[in-house]
Parts: C-alpha cells; structure tokens; sequence
C-alpha cells in the first residue's frame, strides 16, 4: 500500500516539479561549498564591478572589446584562491599578482605592486591598473582574501545582473508562480472531489426517495 502511494507520488508532475527545484537549490549550493573548500576561501568567485582594473581607452570597460587583455574588466567572472601573504609576487603592471583584500565592508581587486615588512607583518602596496596612482591605504597580510588564479570575460555580468533590484523582482515573481503552480491544482482538486462527492451523495439520497 504504501510503495503504491509512493509510486503514485513520483508519478505527479508537480511533485516532479518540486523536487527539480530542490535539487538544483542543493546543486548550487553542493558546488559553492566544495569551491570553497578546494579553494580555501570563503569568496572563490567573484564578479567584477569596477572599472579600476581597465585600461582600455574611453569611458567603458566591460571587457566586450579585449575580453584576453592582461588585466580585469567590469563583468569578468574571476576564480580567487587562498594564498600565503608571503607568496604574493608584488611588481607592478603585469607582473605583480592581482589580489582580493577586504577594505572596510567592501571586497577589492587590485594588483600588488609592492610590499613592505613592518614588525613581521606584511603590508602590500596595491593599485587598479586602470588608476594613475596607487591606493593610499597599504593592506594588510591579515585583511587579503586570496589571489586570482582566473577569469572568464563576460560570464560576472550575469552575477551582476542578479545583485540589481529588477533582477530581484523577478526571482520573486519566478517563485512566487512556481509555488502558484504547485500549490493551485492541489485546492482545485481538493474542491473537485468535494463538489464529486457531494454530487453522489445527493444522487444516493434522490434514488433512496
């Protein structure tokens, strides 16, 4: 009894349909956990947003152009690894490794042009290729995330995509109908085999008169 109800259960699409959804919920967030771990990192991607790093000429930098230049465009998915603040090559342009650093609550990508030791400490001179001058503040080894290993041009305007408010919107409304779609066939069947029982019953009563 049991089994047939369980077979009748994978048989429903909308189970089907719930199910999909978890697993992809898992899958994602399976493959982020295990990045983060083969990685070492709590952040082993990252999408570009700023245009520090260019150095294309004009006012956009979205990489469209010279998506291979040795350097970061706004959009480029980057992959960032855990590194050993002392394993850090800091040269400048483009020889000195590009790091991710915390400054504040934010997360900057810049390159590591120099370094300085102070009381055992590490502390790295970092500039955005695209900028005249290099960052006023010195970073600490205790505040780098990683270093980037990789980037993939264009595939972080999706990430940034998803940060906007519209793309918000529509996350929710994708959701909110999915769950409508679930949800709505199980009421109509419910009242369904409510007005059919109800019909038997007043057809039993009429053929009992």
């Amino acid at each position: 009894m049991a089994m047939d109800k369980l077979k009748k259960l994978w048989k429903n699409d909308y189970f089907q349909t719930a199910l999909m959804i978890v697993l992809v919920i898992i899958i994602v967030f399976g493959f982020w956990s295990g990045m983060q771990y083969a990685l070492g990192t709590e952040y082993p991607m990252l999408a570009v947003s700023s245009g520090s790093m260019c150095m294309l000429p004009g006012p956009y930098c979205d990489g469209w152009s010279h998506p291979f230049a040795r350097t970061l465009h706004v959009g480029d998915l980057i992959i960032v690894r855990k590194v050993d603040p002392a394993d850090i090559n800091a040269k400048p342009y483009p020889y000195g490794d590009i790091i991710v650093f915390h400054r504040g609550n934010d997360l900057i990508v810049h390159r590591a042009i120099d370094e300085t030791v102070i009381n055992g400490k590490i502390y790295f001179t970092t500039k955005g290729d695209g900028n005249d001058y290099p960052d006023a503040q010195k970073v600490s080894q205790d505040d780098v995330v990683g270093r980037v290993i990789f980037r993939i041009p264009w595939l972080g305007h999706v990430a940034l995509l998803m940060r906007s408010s519209f793309a918000t919107f529509i996350i929710i409304a994708i959701i909110i109908l999915l769950v409508l779609e679930l949800i709505i066939p199980v009421i109509v069947g419910e009242e369904g085999k409510k007005a059919e029982n109800a019909q038997k019953e007043n057809a039993e009563r009429a053929s009992q008169t």
